[in-house]
């Protein structure tokens, strides 16, 4: 594996908690059955003091096992469980900050600047978890499917699911209604994103970090929002009617 590669798996791992020197030593234990501190050092080329702080942080973080004997070898717990029981851990503390911590009012006046692919993605993401009637999303075909299992979800729900999007997925989104849009809007990366006739997400969404979004429950920004939505679906389906 090239060092391009392992840079990539070491952020991942940072994701779940570890350092970037833990990341590597995990991933040394995770390449070998049983190692000592001593060989864990030799491999990665990591000073043995670093190796064994940083070996004895993996067993509290649940990333490696200890083998107590004459002498001490460690082994890496299984990626997937390793994973599986942080994510596991996390969502019990999610449950009891929502219980315990005071819930911030909704942003319903404010207009705020979303930053970034990741981001875009999360808000739309939590946007989608809180529908409670109706969702109108217009978005480039690329990245429908990012949000097929939530559109889909909706839909069983009962919950109106309004896609405008430029090209038909290679599969259904069962449950929702499609418009098929040459909008170059589509085409260049525009979101739009309207949930409950409440609040609105639009602007960029390209993959690119310059991409920027706005976010708004404003309700003239809304209402407008709306009636642009409204207007774009009459004219699609009035030129369905001309063919």
């Amino acid at each position: 594996m090239d060092n391009a590669a392992l840079g990539v798996l070491t952020e991942k791992l940072v994701q779940f908690g570890l350092t970037r020197q833990e990341a590597t030593i995990y991933m040394c234990l995770l390449r070998s059955k049983d190692l000592s501190g001593y060989e864990v050092s030799k491999l990665t080329g990591i000073s043995r003091s670093n190796v064994y702080s940083a070996l004895a942080a993996l067993v509290d973080e649940g990333a490696a096992y200890l083998l107590e004997g004459e002498t001490n070898k460690y082994t890496a717990v299984p990626i997937e469980d390793f994973c599986q029981n942080k994510i596991r851990r996390l969502m019990g503390l999610k449950q009891e900050l929502v219980a315990q911590l005071p819930q911030l009012t909704d942003h319903s006046d404010g207009y705020i600047t979303i930053s970034g692919p990741q981001h875009i993605l999360d808000k739309i993401y939590n946007m989608l978890e809180h529908v409670a009637y109706r969702v109108y999303l217009s978005i480039s075909i690329e990245y429908l499917e990012l949000f097929r299992p939530h559109l889909e979800r909706l839909a069983r729900e009962g919950k109106k699911v309004v896609l405008l999007i430029n090209g038909l997925p290679e599969r259904e989104i069962e449950g929702s209604i499609v418009y098929q849009t040459d909008s170059a809007d589509n085409k260049n990366g525009q979101l739009r994103l309207i949930v409950d006739s409440s609040y609105v997400l639009t602007g960029e969404m390209t993959g690119d970090i310059t991409d920027s979004c706005l976010y708004c429950g404003q309700k003239n920004f809304v209402n407008v929002f709306k009636e642009s939505l409204r207007n774009e679906i009459k004219l699609i389906e009035l030129s369905k009617g001309e063919q």
